[in-house]
């Protein structure tokens, strides 16, 4: 069974998410500053094993997020054609939930949060 929104609701939630995926992009480029930062004070094979496994995590992440982004572009695109072809009520007109890029989300900001939390006690052990 499938859910339906108002499209003025799926906007809005487009437009949070597309902030968000803004606000962890950043993040990745700060959570980068700080390993290259402590890289270069330390170079024991341990260590730089890990940094290369962060360094792959945040590639992943980034790689997640513009699909992330461009999944939720394709669907802002669809709501403006919607609109466009239909203008009429259409603050009371109803599309299908996008749930797949609800889900993704919900699941990338969980393992985002992990990956954050990781990342933090490698460093406190190295810095």
């Amino acid at each position: 069974m499938t859910t339906k929104e108002n499209i003025f609701d799926q906007h809005l939630e487009n437009q949070d998410w597309l902030k968000r995926m803004d606000f962890y992009k950043e993040e990745i480029l700060i959570l980068k500053e700080r390993l290259e930062e402590v890289t270069g004070k330390n170079n024991a094979p341990e260590f730089l094993k890990d940094v290369e496994h962060y360094q792959n995590q945040f590639i992943v992440q980034r790689n997640n997020i513009d699909e992330l982004a461009h999944s939720i572009k394709v669907n802002e695109s669809g709501l403006v054609k919607e609109v466009n072809s239909n203008p009429v009520a259409v603050d009371h007109r109803k599309v299908e939930s996008h749930a797949a890029e609800s889900d993704f989300i919900a699941y990338f900001e969980k393992n985002f949060a992990g990956l954050r939390a990781d990342y933090n006690k490698f460093l406190s052990k190295w810095m």
